[in-house]
């Protein structure tokens, strides 16, 4: 047994050259990756000792171009394969690739799973969610506005914003079926410009025969007093936060606000109609009157929000103080329409901010309305920025 003989092993699979040996019990057999292996000389049996005492890289040399002309394999590079093991060229694969500056970890997943349809899918569904940042600070947090897919579609989205008469696109992309995809990120400095909102969609899927959906498009009016509101937002199977979600497309059609037509408005208002008859005048007894509509139930709560944007269409000019005093107006108005009610319950929705219109409310109840109570609202509802107004006795005239 000699340096360059072919042996193959005994009692296990494999085999190759004698490349040297360790001791005088062990032998060293290259095998066809290169790699020595020691094997108990007991366990090796020369198969060959004249064909294989060439060295081993002159072997593959005499032996790559037959072999690759045989097989008429190519590898991914365009080389020729030779006739090595695949574990072989797969070492010679990434080692070229260290070479010319890849890692393996960084090459591209181009895997993509295909995404599971559930029953009920085929129709088309989306949601806006608005997802505030911190709900116990809901007068100052930020909110992220998601875009929902509940259904089996990939969707091509338009997300916009009304600026007068023309628009302001925010997001376009796609959106994976079942899936959610963050469109903006927002404060309460932009609400102004959030009152109408677009959403544009067309919808396919991949890889597969489905039924063609027309292009939607959506217009949505947001009530923004609501992100003023911690009762606005509620526990959603989507996030882990409370949100806010308006549907805007359901089963297959855009959810539209109620508007006005115009031009059938104009043609109401001037075609001529016939006068309505007045019935006789009925003696009304005073224990038969009847409160005017706008005096609240019995019971019921008023709920006032004082934030600015709720009592005006704009701000912009307004300092500070005539902010406040602008909201202080509104809270005098409510007051004393509502004075001479006792168990009347109010609620002031005035956030939480520094504090300056709370201490103003509290200083015209104690000065001003000294026949009331007042306590922190529901925390569950309004967090800490509402204030809670009991009227008892009425004051004597």
């Amino acid at each position: 047994m000699n340096i360059g003989d072919k042996v193959r092993f005994l009692h296990e699979v494999g085999g190759g050259v004698i490349s040297g040996f360790q001791d005088k019990h062990t032998v060293l057999v290259q095998d066809e990756d290169g790699f020595d292996i020691p094997m108990p000389i007991t366990e090796v049996v020369v198969v060959n000792t004249d064909a294989y005492n060439l060295p081993k890289e002159q072997k593959k040399a005499s032996g790559a171009k037959t072999n690759a002309a045989k097989q008429g394999m190519t590898s991914q590079a365009g080389e020729e394969i030779t006739g090595t093991s695949l574990k072989a060229q797969l070492s010679a694969s990434l080692d070229r690739e260290e070479d010319e500056g890849w890692e393996p970890c960084e090459r591209p997943v181009t895997f993509k799973a295909a995404p599971v349809e559930r029953k009920g899918g085929d129709v088309l569904n989306l949601t806006l969610a608005f997802v505030p940042a911190d709900a116990k600070s809901i007068s100052t947090t930020e909110f992220d506005t998601y875009i929902l897919n509940d259904s089996n579609y990939h969707v091509q989205l338009l997300y916009l914003h009304a600026e007068g008469q023309r628009w302001n696109l925010l997001y376009q992309g796609v959106v994976a079926p079942w899936g959610r995809v963050c469109v903006d990120n927002f404060d309460h400095s932009v609400l102004g410009s959030m009152e109408e909102l677009c959403l544009q969609a067309m919808a396919w899927k991949d890889n597969k025969p489905f039924e063609i959906k027309p292009a939607l498009s959506t217009r949505l009016k947001l009530d923004c007093t609501k992100f003023y509101k911690l009762h606005t937002f509620h526990a959603s199977e989507h996030f882990d936060r409370p949100c806010w979600e308006v549907p805007a497309i359901r089963e297959d059609n855009p959810v539209r606000p109620l508007q006005v037509d115009a031009e059938r408005l104009q043609e109401a208002l001037s075609s001529p109609s016939q006068p309505t008859p007045v019935p006789p005048a009925k003696a009304v007894r005073p224990q038969e009157a009847k409160a005017p509509k706008s005096a609240p139930r019995q019971g019921e709560v008023i709920e006032v929000d004082l934030h600015i944007a709720a009592l005006l269409d704009t701000a912009a000019g307004l300092s500070p103080a005539d902010i406040l005093l602008v909201q202080m107006k509104e809270f005098r108005r409510v007051m004393d329409e509502n004075i001479r009610r006792p168990g009347q319950r109010i609620v002031f929705i005035h956030g939480k901010g520094d504090g300056v219109l709370r201490r103003n409310l509290l200083q015209e109840l104690k000065y001003r309305y000294k026949q009331c109570s007042w306590q922190d609202a529901s925390f569950r509802e309004y967090g800490y920025g509402a204030t809670q107004v009991t009227v008892h006795n009425a004051p004597k005239s």
